[in-house]
């Protein structure tokens, strides 16, 4: 903990702070993160997206927790994994558990069905949660269930999403040590833009061309690139660096 607070602070003071989101901590964690910014006093409360691992009934009692610790924590997300069955009733309890200035994001399990669940996310006012990696092959989505997600979500009026994992690097690659593909963050950015506008969204995922797609990110009318960022609306990675240098290369900061 004290290790992740000095690199988030120290990206928040850095020349590329606009890039920065949220601080994502575990609710079994809160007392451990609490602990640490006593320490630290910081000059603003920390901007934070509460991961929920505790099940759905500790939501009310974390949320408790950071709203009693208002000059150091600032509520901003709320995120859960979904039940296998994304049911009304679970649902209708996130909405009811989480603030309705704090945004919901819900994840839907990748299986039979699950695109179902992503739309009762979205008719429920949540963010559905794409997962793009991990620790194992399964946990890497396919290219037509990215593009898939990608439709249901973008064929949905004023909905955002948010992507997790293995996307610390802009273009899609193969990992030398796990030989795993990566999803890109650019990928999904052009995926998203061609997804709004009718294009070929399996190419955009699928392209290794750093600089096409860099270009076409690059030539985006603004109300496109406003577009884009409300449905892609964030995505969460294990480096800060990486993404950064990555885009500074691609003279897209």
């Amino acid at each position: 903990m004290p290790e992740a607070l000095r690199a988030h602070f120290a990206s928040r003071e850095s020349e590329h702070a606009g890039v920065l989101g949220v601080f994502l901590c575990q609710a079994s964690r809160l007392p451990e993160l609490i602990t640490e910014l006593i320490k630290i006093k910081p000059k603003q409360p920390l901007p934070l997206s509460l991961i929920i691992d505790t099940g759905l009934g500790g939501v009310p009692k974390a949320i408790s927790i950071v709203e009693s610790r208002s000059e150091l924590l600032a509520l901003r997300m709320v995120e859960m994994p979904a039940p296998s069955d994304v049911d009304e009733v679970w649902l209708e309890r996130v909405s009811e558990f989480v603030p309705e200035d704090v945004i919901r994001v819900v994840e839907p399990r990748r299986g039979v069905g699950w695109l179902d669940g992503v739309r009762k996310v979205i008719e429920h006012g949540s963010w559905p949660k794409i997962r793009c990696g991990g620790q194992a092959g399964e946990n890497f989505p396919s290219v037509d269930e990215v593009a898939d997600f990608l439709a249901v979500v973008s064929g949905s009026t004023g909905a955002s999403f948010k992507a997790t994992n293995s996307l610390h690097r802009a273009v899609r690659h193969t990992d030398p040590g796990t030989g795993f593909v990566h999803h890109g963050f650019l990928n999904l950015i052009v995926a998203s833009a061609r997804s709004l506008a009718g294009g070929d969204v399996r190419a955009a995922l699928e392209s290794t061309d750093a600089q096409a797609l860099a270009e076409e990110a690059r030539a985006l009318s603004e109300p496109a690139a406003k577009a884009v960022r409300e449905l892609f609306a964030s995505y969460a990675a294990a480096s800060f660096e990486e993404p950064v240098a990555d885009l500074g290369e691609l003279g897209l900061l």
